[in-house]
Formats: structure tokens, sequence, C-alpha cells
């Protein structure tokens, strides 16, 4: 029987323990972070946290989930309660999550930033509790301590288009800082037509970009002129959350038209609103194409599912779901839409649901260009898919349909300054799969070759699609 969570925690042959040891340690080979949702205000600002609620529980919608489905009073989770109960309440509820990520993330998270090994659960707490709030005075546990102990070298925040960038800049401009932090462009509020505030968002994004005309070309000229201000702070990466990435045929007339009821406030339909979403996506890659961004699509999403608990806590707080629909062949004609134009960027494609994944490992092949490696990707597995199985399954359907070697490795999209161990989990996992094949004689012990796939997957793939 192997010991939890030793040296070798799931490496299950010679063959994967040499992968990841010589070629994929975390600590050797740093972490790019091409998506996460770390405040870079905290980064600037060097954040401390006074304790292991705090920095552990504060802004996690994935411990908060586990917690309510146990029964656990909203009190200890993003209540007003003692922050030792809250973590005494999530530690009791440790030992039932067998086969959840939170389980391994958890006390991998543990043992790395804490060098504790003993397996969190209620009695063993109020001890866990007194270890980890030592260790989190020292300041080498603040914001700018915990990405320099994780070997991050590169991430990029999500930042809304009419965000001033000015943290950014100020990192930028300290040499003291040795993490790359790169802005990301997530322009969700300007696409969601059907969301309260709509039109008060647009009034700003015009007033910030110097447009004031308002038609559907303004609307597209105040986001490029955006997109150019993101990439003068050294932004690559755009990213849109939305519900199906679909193709919906939309003139530029239809357009117009559905803007201007958005702006009049006029009841704007379903129907229109998908129409809407698809002809400015298409204009956006066009924009991304030309500014040499890459475009990341996350779908797949039924958002604030309880309408009680989103009234009275607010969005990303764990009421979110998948939807069961697939429906490659709309995001299929959304692709070719864009490659018909000559707009399609370098795009990366996540889907909520993992029945997706062997048909979007099957689209990113009908969207090739020469001297570019995987320009459309399917990015690692995802939110709800980003467990053992999930990981294991998307890099199998990958290889499978795909190329392996050109996949761009993990990412943490996180609130968390401990979820580096992300990237750990993930290659690990990496190297007990590529192991597999070599120790069942299904692809050669060439070294060299292992290194190449091990150490590109888990790091210079993603800095040269990028750019970084």
């Amino acid at each position: 029987m192997k010991k939890f969570l030793d040296e070798n925690f799931m490496l299950n042959s010679g063959t994967a323990e040499k992968l990841y040891h010589s070629f994929a340690d975390v600590n050797k080979l740093p972490i790019i972070d091409y998506h996460c949702h770390i405040p870079v205000s905290e980064i600037w600002e060097d954040r401390r946290f006074n304790n292991i609620t705090e920095l552990w529980l504060g802004a996690d919608h994935y411990k908060w989930r586990q917690m309510r489905v146990n029964g656990i009073d909203e009190k200890f989770i993003t209540g007003d309660g003692d922050d030792f109960e809250k973590f005494k309440a999530f530690s009791s509820i440790m030992p039932r999550l067998l086969g959840n990520p939170l389980y391994h993330w958890s006390h991998l998270e543990l043992k790395r930033y804490f060098d504790i090994d003993i397996p969190l659960k209620a009695e063993t707490a109020k001890e866990i509790w007194d270890k980890c709030n030592a260790k989190i005075q020292d300041p080498s546990f603040s914001a700018i301590g915990l990405v320099k102990r994780s070997n991050v070298e590169l991430l990029c925040t999500t930042d809304d288009p009419c965000d001033d960038l000015e943290t950014h800049k100020k990192i930028a401009e300290d040499d003291s800082f040795e993490t790359k932090v790169l802005p990301a462009f997530r322009p969700d509020a300007a696409l969601n037509i059907l969301k309260k505030g709509w039109k008060d968002y647009i009034e700003k994004l015009f007033d910030i970009a110097g447009v004031s005309k308002k038609d559907i070309d303004s609307l597209v000229e105040a986001l490029k002129i955006r997109v150019e201000f993101f990439k003068s702070r050294g932004c690559l990466v755009s990213d849109h959350g939305i519900f199906d990435a679909v193709y919906h045929e939309c003139s530029k007339k239809e357009a117009d038209e559905i803007f201007k009821k958005g702006i009049a406030g006029e009841s704007i339909s379903a129907a229109e609103a998908d129409k809407f979403t698809s002809y400015m996506l298409i204009e956006l890659a066009g924009i991304y194409k030309e500014n040499d961004f890459v475009m990341q699509l996350h779908y797949g999403v039924v958002r604030d599912n309880n309408t009680r608990f989103f009234e009275s806590i607010g969005v990303d707080s764990g009421f979110d779901a998948m939807h069961n629909e697939t429906r490659i062949y709309g995001l299929l004609k959304l692709l070719n839409e864009m490659e018909k134009r000559d707009a399609l960027p370098k795009t990366i494609l996540y889907s909520l649901n993992p029945i997706d994944n062997a048909a979007i490992d099957c689209a990113i092949g009908c969207f090739a260009e020469k001297n570019v490696r995987g320009k459309v990707q399917h990015g690692s597995a995802w939110w709800f898919n980003d467990h053992f199985e999930g990981m294991a399954s998307q890099l199998k359907s990958y290889a499978a349909l795909s190329t392996l070697g050109n996949h761009i490795g993990m990412l943490t999209d996180s609130r968390s300054f401990l979820s580096y161990t992300r990237h750990e989990y993930f290659r690990r996992i990496l190297c007990d799969y590529v192991g597999s094949y070599v120790e069942s004689g299904m692809y050669p012990d060439d070294e060299e070759e292992l290194k190449r796939l091990v150490q590109g997957i888990s790091y210079y793939n993603a800095k040269e699609y990028f750019g970084f």
C-alpha cells in the first residue's frame, strides 16, 4: 500500500516517477498561470492574511459549495461566524470528500506551504489551525511571498475593459517584482445585453474610450480602443464567459437595431441577445487577431441557480452548474465564420460539460494555420472537471483525437494564492499518463523526447503559444 501524499503521489510507475521528478517538478520548472482571478490589488499591496481561514476559505466557492451540501450553516461559510469555527466546520467535512479534488488540493496545500502531512478532520482542526497560523505570521506568507514560493514566473489576472490598469502599470514598473503580472481582457459586461445595468455599463465604456456616437460600430470601436490600451499594458489574452459558444446569424443592421433597443432601455428577447453576442464575438475575434491576442471561450455554465442565496450573497458564491446540452455544430459554425472573415485568432475552448471533450478535440483539428502549432486549443479541464478523473479524461481525449504534445497545460482559474498546487496535481497526472504508455510498450523510452513532451505541456508550449 502506498502512503498518502508521499513524494510519488499519483505516480504509479518508475517511468512516471522519473518524468515528474526529473522534468516536471514545480520547484524546478516554473509555472505560467495564464488564467486566474487573483485581485491584482492584493498583489500590489502585498496583502497579509490574519489566519488560515482568511487565506483558505475567504474567496473559495469550491469549498463553500461542499460545506453547504454537508449541511454547514451559512454563518460558518460566508457569514459572520468565528474564523476558527469556520475552519473547523470545513475540516469536519473533509473525510467525506473521497474523489472530490478538494481533498487532494487541500492536503497538497497543507503539505507544500505549511509542511503538514496529517489528514485534516474535525479532530485535527485545532492542531492544524495553530500550525498554519504560526507560519502565516512569517513575512514570506504575504501575497507576493506566496507567489514567489510557488515558483510562478507569470500570471494573468482577469480584467474589465473599463479598468484603468494602473495597478498593472505600477507592478510592471517596479523592478522588485520577480513575477510578471499581466492583465487579461474580459468584456463579458459589454456583451451581456440582458444583464441588469448593461446600459449604464455601455455609457461608462463609451466615456472611457472617448466614443460619442451610440451605434453598433461605435461599440466595436470602443472595445477596439480598449483592446489596444490593454495591449499597451502588456496584455496578450482575452477571455469570455458565455452560456454557449454558438453561431447565430446576425447582420450589422440587426445588431445595430438590437444595440439601440438596449441603449433605449427597451426589452430584448433571448433570441436577439444570442444574435448580438454572436455578432460581437466575431467582431472582437477580428480585433484580437489584429492585436495578436489569444481568445479564450469559457462556456456551458448555468449561473446563479439559487435565487434566494444569489440575492443575499451575490455572484461567484457556489451556486453555478453545467448545462447538459452539447452544441458543437453551432461552435463549428462560429469558428468557421471567424475563419471565413480571416478573423480567427489563436483560440482556447473550455466547455464545462465533459461530454464535449471528444467533439472539441475533433473540432480543433479543423482550424489549423501554417507555422502555428495547435492554433485552436482545447483548454485544460475546467471548474467542475479539474479533478483527477476529469484531468485524466481530458488528456486522454486530447491525445487520441488531436496532438498531446501541443497541449498548453494547466491554469489555476482561482482567487486563492495557494491554488498553485493545481499545477503540481496536473503535472503528476500528466506524467503518470505518459509513463503508463512507456511502461506498457506503447511509446518508446526515449528520454530526450519524453522530456520535450512533458516539459512542453507543463511550461514551454504556453510560453510559445501566448508569446510570453
